[in-house]
């Protein structure tokens, strides 16, 4: 298929998936249960926000999102706070597709300093992952067994289209595979996001290229598609 043909065949989808998402409705913290309630922190580390090879000036614009969330469910009495961060051994097998970056022992798998000056940062659960997975070979499913009266996952970080997609489907996939009731995923959309490489640059550099406007929808799309609640933002 030529591209003039894929653009032309695609656009009513694409005028629509804009629309959806420029329309997404806001979730009030009412909706939300305290006690029932775990945040998913994924690779909101330094390394994707402001040093290293994949950090991002469109992840590190979400920080003040995600902060102001953090603040805003833990005074709704939310407690249970998991992170989980990339931590990269020397020889993971990830770095054939991403390059070496978040190396365990380096500033750039440290939790970003905006969410440890939260005054309620100690109570944070962090994971280490090797992987793209929050779930595979990570505390996370340990925890989760530990835990069987969360039901709500508000999920926050990076990045859209990888890490946030994995985590958000291993949770909606868990729960339908072992008909788990009741369980809600939500990502709030101003609270994550991913990165841009566009396809000049990524010719330059000889690898393949990343649209991250056009991938933060497809996979918050895909997302919604599967179950996961999507919204813009939590409101109070």
């Amino acid at each position: 298929m030529k591209a003039e043909e894929f653009l032309q065949k695609s656009r009513p989808f694409l005028e629509w998936l804009v629309e959806w998402y420029e329309n997404l409705p806001a979730l009030s913290l009412a909706e939300i249960d305290p006690a029932a309630t775990m945040v998913l922190s994924v690779d909101l580390i330094r390394g994707f926000c402001t040093e290293g090879p994949l950090a991002s000036p469109r992840v590190q614009g979400i920080v003040p999102a995600v902060v102001r969330l953090f603040q805003m469910l833990y005074d709704h009495g939310v407690r249970h706070f998991v992170l989980t961060q990339d931590t990269h051994s020397q020889q993971t097998p990830e770095f054939e597709a991403f390059g070496r970056h978040c190396l365990a022992g380096t500033t750039e798998s440290e939790t970003i300093p905006e969410l440890l000056a939260l005054p309620f940062s100690d109570q944070f659960v962090i994971f280490p992952k090797n992987s793209l997975s929050s779930m595979l070979g990570t505390g996370l499913p340990a925890w989760l067994e530990a835990h069987p009266e969360v039901k709500q996952f508000v999920i926050v970080g990076d990045c859209t289209d990888l890490c946030i997609y994995t985590a958000a489907m291993d949770l909606r996939l868990r729960a339908n595979a072992f008909n788990i009731p009741g369980v809600q995923v939500i990502v709030p959309a101003d609270c994550v996001q991913t990165y841009d490489l566009p396809v000049e640059t990524a010719r330059q550099l000889g690898i393949m290229p990343h649209d991250g406007d056009f991938l933060h929808l497809i996979f918050l799309y895909m997302m919604a598609l599967n179950g996961v609640k999507v919204v813009a933002q939590v409101v109070p």
